[in-house]
């Protein structure tokens, strides 16, 4: 029988800690500091774990902005979050890190560009039979293709290329086109006006990128209202558009440093069970050092495969 190749998870650390954060009662230590995101974070990482899962990267925003900030006034920042939420990246990161985690902290990039490029990484290794980008964020859906898919892991949605043009309505090279035009509020830019994301997708599905929709609103010979007008809106902020999708696309040329070798969990390190302790999550440790004891014993999964839903 021929062997069976490895599947490699990477998951978007700072929507799991933003997720946890407004999911789970606040709990914090003697000291006061808060805690529960990143035991929240941490269990569901386990879970993976525990669901098969082998080759596991995490992504964070160590700090929140990034080069895009410099690009646009309104772009996303850390402004208006919660100082509870915040003081929580740098704990998450070591607790992941000593739990056998390898953690891609980002700082003049961003999480998102770290999962793209270490998505690009894996799938170019040929012992790789699968990238699943464990993230509901829609930048992602540019990374689709190939091996590589995306998991939305509370909702237990994979999503293929044939899925990313079902939903959004353009196939997964177009995303930052469609972001540009249609905006994004979560990262904070507007796209332009008028553009929604079905005239956006129509006129893309045809197109395929900005620059190559005809100025002339009246040869595109797609069914969408208002043509002129559209066109007129793309003509006159050009400019703007293609700033919008520089934000929108990711850098795969980020340097995550992380062979699939490097992404193998092998089992905690020293001091996870003191670091656990310090966040009053004992169970962790137990969980982690159970989960190892298991692995050794069987050589772990023969696929890497993990059961596809949240820890």
């Amino acid at each position: 029988m021929a062997a069976v190749g490895i599947d490699v998870h990477l998951v978007d650390g700072t929507y799991e800690l933003f997720r946890y954060f407004f999911a789970l009662p606040g709990h914090r230590t003697e000291a006061g500091r808060e805690v529960a995101a990143t035991r929240g974070v941490v269990g569901s990482m386990l879970g993976l774990l525990e669901g098969g899962a082998t080759h596991v990267g995490i992504a964070t925003d160590h700090v929140i902005e990034s080069f895009r900030n410099d690009l646009w006034p309104t772009y996303k920042d850390g402004s208006g979050v919660d100082p509870d939420l915040t003081s929580q990246f740098p704990l998450l990161e070591e607790v992941l890190e000593t739990a056998g985690f390898r953690v891609f902290p980002m700082v003049e990039l961003e999480a998102d560009d770290a999962l793209g490029a270490a998505a690009a990484r894996a799938a170019d290794d040929p012992g790789v039979e699968r990238v699943l980008i464990c993230t509901p964020d829609k930048d992602l859906g540019q990374c689709v293709g190939g091996k590589v898919v995306q998991l939305d892991r509370r909702k237990g949605v994979v999503l293929d290329e044939e899925a990313v043009r079902a939903k959004f309505g353009v196939p997964p090279e177009s995303i930052p086109d469609w972001l540009a035009l249609v905006g994004d509020s979560a990262d904070g830019f507007p796209g332009l006006p008028g553009w929604g994301a079905r005239s956006a997708a129509t006129v893309l599905e045809r197109y395929g990128h900005i620059e190559a929709i005809p100025a002339d609103g009246s040869a595109w010979g797609v069914n969408v209202r208002s043509p002129g007008t559209l066109a007129a809106t793309l003509r006159d902020n050009l400019e703007l558009a293609l700033l919008f999708r520089r934000l929108a696309t990711l850098e795969l040329d980020a340097d995550v440093q992380a062979g699939t070798d490097e992404l193998r969990w092998t089992g905690p390190a020293d001091g996870f069970a003191e670091l656990c302790a310090h966040i009053d999550a004992p169970n962790l440790a137990s969980r982690a050092e159970r989960i190892a004891r298991e692995r050794a014993a069987s050589s772990g999964p023969p696929n890497g495969r993990a059961t596809e839903t949240a820890g």
